[in-house]
């Protein structure tokens, strides 16, 4: 199920509005000078956590290949990462929303999930 085209869009659409989410905290969260830096580092940290840190057979050849339980953390993390300053900004529906969707896509996505657990090589990506 983790392959479904719907699936991998709404995954995608999650990985966006994580990084806008976190760009639009560094921005309120910091003093006026700092907000420069954080508004754009916060998402670009996130992005660089997200490409490098990866499975062995992801869609792509991990630059730095970690255990699949490493890597769910880390998602779950980020995603995490994303629903809290959406809350501290007070924008507490949104967080719910954005929680259980994550939940829910996490949910459909068992058997990726389930195999990064076992610390297991996924192959659902492969044909």
């Amino acid at each position: 199920m983790n392959t479904n085209p719907a699936n991998l869009a709404i995954r995608f659409l999650l990985e966006i509005v994580m990084l806008i989410i976190l760009g639009c905290w560094g921005w309120h969260l910091t003093e006026p000078w700092i907000r420069y830096i954080a508004a754009p580092g916060l998402p670009l940290i996130a992005a660089v956590l997200w490409g490098i840190f990866l499975i062995p057979n992801d869609p792509k050849p991990a630059p730095v290949a970690i255990p699949g339980i490493l890597r769910l953390l880390l998602e779950l993390g980020l995603f995490g990462l994303s629903a809290w300053p959406l809350y501290d900004l007070g924008y507490s529906k949104s967080a719910i929303i954005m929680t259980i969707i994550v939940i829910l896509h996490y949910i459909v996505s068992y058997d990726r999930a389930w195999a990064m657990l076992r610390n297991k090589p996924y192959n659902g990506f492969v044909k």
